[in-house]
């Protein structure tokens, strides 16, 4: 199951009237929009929207019936269970991480982040974002946790060359298990303006150890 069909079934499940809801569904070969609304006082489009939900995630089925000349659906439970099965580490791309590894990396020119070191010491504790301009402009202060900090420590300045992500931990004495982390964080300055790239994906970077 990926994560957007987990948060869907999560955000139904997590409707005040999704108990009663589901016990109609269970007693009721079949039931439209209409009578369930009915049923637990609840307004027809959020009757409707809630079974139209259960049908996309396929917990119901629905079948186009005729009243006269009007259409409608009924719809009926085809799950008896709802199970989440959720794997977390499908939100991280490997191959991505690997390839990530093999840019090299400085701080942007002109970038108005601020850099905060706390008592002079050789890590960076938290970076505060300007983004947008004049009065649409934002403030945006990022916490780091202490590999983020000694790696943005050792992040080229502007007028530097640009360094390998893999030299820059090796200067700041981190560790592989810290790399998701390391990633996740250059990805975000990244996006924001913060660090620039030089190129594309460097196929080897053993030249610069």
């Amino acid at each position: 199951m990926n994560f957007d069909t987990a948060s869907n079934i999560a955000s139904l499940l997590a409707k005040s009237f999704a108990r009663d809801f589901f016990r109609l569904l269970v007693t009721h070969k079949d039931i439209s929009a209409s009578e369930a609304a009915s049923r637990l006082d609840l307004h027809i489009r959020t009757a409707q929207d809630f079974l139209e939900g259960l049908h996309r995630e396929g917990i119901v089925s629905r079948e186009e019936v005729m009243e006269g000349k009007r259409p409608y659906y009924r719809y009926a439970l085809v799950r008896h269970t709802i199970q989440v099965d959720l794997d977390l580490k499908k939100l991280v791309d490997p191959d991505k991480q690997r390839s990530m590894l093999n840019h090299k990396i400085r701080e942007k020119k002109n970038n108005r982040a601020v850099f905060y070191t706390p008592n002079n010491q050789d890590f960076i504790s938290s970076v505060m974002l300007f983004i947008g301009e004049g009065r649409r402009r934002k403030e945006r202060k990022i916490n780091l946790t202490k590999s983020q900090g000694r790696f943005l420590f050792h992040l080229p300045f502007p007028n530097s060359d640009h360094v390998g992500l893999k030299n820059i931990m090796k200067k700041a004495d981190l560790t592989e298990d810290v790399v998701p982390e390391i990633l996740d964080l250059m990805t975000d300055l990244i996006s924001f303006g913060v660090v620039e790239t030089k190129g594309d994906v460097i196929d080897k970077i053993a030249h610069d150890d």
